[in-house]
């Protein structure tokens, strides 16, 4: 590995924001899983306890990442991708995939539980920053140079679906699309394709069905054949939101946490957080996640004026994964799009999406700072033109 010091100093406009949810996620996560703690465990804190953990994991992770060289990580981004691809088809071998609620996303290692799809996206994000980078000029005038890396996607799009992990395949597959678009698509390619896109996922919504069941759910949750079944979760979700009004009912005094609302602590944590805090609580939870992401937005395009294009694509790429996965869970707690298992980044129980995400800070990070470098780096030479030019006058 190649270390250089980065440290908080370098990145307190992502640091401090960032600490700022890790905080905030332990708290709706100790309040969320109190029922379900209890019921499983005879430990209301067990939860609790379990993310405490994970956020001194996630903490190391978004350290040790942050260390490493963006040079470093180009070398090594088809070896990423491979990664995730390996990821996906351990989980469906024996004894090391391991299936909850019927989907087979996990890989077990003994004291952790990663979804391998984590490893995947991520994977995703740095080969098709190298492959923008090192076929500039084919991306932005041949259709080859667009579908290329959409084609390799595509294999992995295969695998999330036999998971299956629909979810999975719209935050890869859009994150893509947008770091491809940046990258110097032609508008015209890129929107035929976009069109191609959302035909074949409507054939893969209604070939299944279960996602069918999920879309007339979402259509009409609160009709008799629906409200307590397929659409439960969400019309749950819709009380807890209506419960909080402006202020909320209190911290720690949810209702819908005991057991109404499945997967309160996980997927739904958000509605929990809206009940308990009102419109004012759920509107600075949703203010910081978005603050964090425009940050990361500000250091792509900082990196992309000192000419640090595969920086800046790394950074569209995170800032693209987490801000689909926000807009898909945001809009499945509030009934804007159907039902699916996402989780909240930084909020959402769960130690491998808080690892991964940690880790894509920690990355941004390391941008922020080798941005800074570049840019001390060319006020000195320019300083130093400057100077030269004087002395010859």
């Amino acid at each position: 590995m190649n270390f250089a010091p980065v440290s908080w100093q370098h990145n307190s406009s992502v640091f401090y924001p960032w600490l700022a949810l890790l905080v905030l996620g332990w708290m709706m996560v100790a309040s969320a899983s109190t029922g379900v703690g209890e019921y499983l465990t005879g430990n209301s804190f067990y939860f609790t306890i379990r993310h405490a953990v994970y956020l001194i994991l996630g903490v190391s992770v978004m350290f040790l990442v942050s260390q490493i060289s963006l040079a470093r990580w180009a070398k090594f981004d088809v070896l990423l991708l491979i990664g995730g691809f390996i990821g996906l088809i351990l989980v469906f071998v024996p004894g090391i995939g391991h299936e909850v609620n019927g989907s087979q996303r996990w890989l077990n290692l003994g004291l952790i539980k990663i979804q391998a799809s984590e490893i995947a996206k991520l994977g995703a994000v740095f080969y098709v920053a190298g492959y923008l980078v090192r076929r500039e000029a084919e991306v932005k005038s041949q259709w080859s140079g667009f579908l290329k890396p959409l084609g390799i996607l595509a294999a992995m799009v295969v695998l999330l679906l036999l998971e299956p992990d629909f979810g999975a395949v719209v935050v890869l597959m859009g994150s893509a699309m947008i770091m491809l678009f940046l990258g110097g698509v032609k508008a015209g390619q890129f929107f035929l394709l976009t069109f191609a896109t959302l035909i074949l996922s409507s054939i893969v919504v209604t070939g299944e069905d279960y996602r069918m069941q999920r879309l007339l759910a979402y259509m009409d949750p609160w009709s008799p054949e629906h409200v307590y079944g397929t659409g439960y979760q969400l019309t749950q979700s819709l009380i807890a939101f209506g419960r909080g009004e402006l202020f909320g009912v209190g911290f720690g005094e949810s209702v819908q946490k005991l057991f109404y609302l499945p997967e309160a602590h996980t997927d739904f944590v958000f509605a929990i957080w809206a009940e308990e805090t009102g419109l004012l609580g759920a509107a600075a939870a949703l203010g910081l996640l978005a603050f964090l992401i425009g940050k990361i937005w500000q250091i792509s395009w900082a990196a992309q004026r000192q000419g640090m294009m595969y920086a800046s694509y790394v950074a569209v790429g995170i800032a693209s994964l987490l801000g689909l996965q926000v807009v898909i869970n945001l809009g499945v707690n509030t009934g804007l799009l159907p039902t699916k298992g996402l989780t909240l980044p930084f909020y959402s129980y769960g130690g491998s999406s808080l690892m991964m995400c940690c880790a894509m800070v920690g990355i941004v990070m390391r941008i922020a700072y080798e941005t800074q470098v570049a840019e001390h780096a060319g006020e000195v030479i320019t300083g130093e033109e400057k100077s030269g030019e004087a002395d010859d006058e």
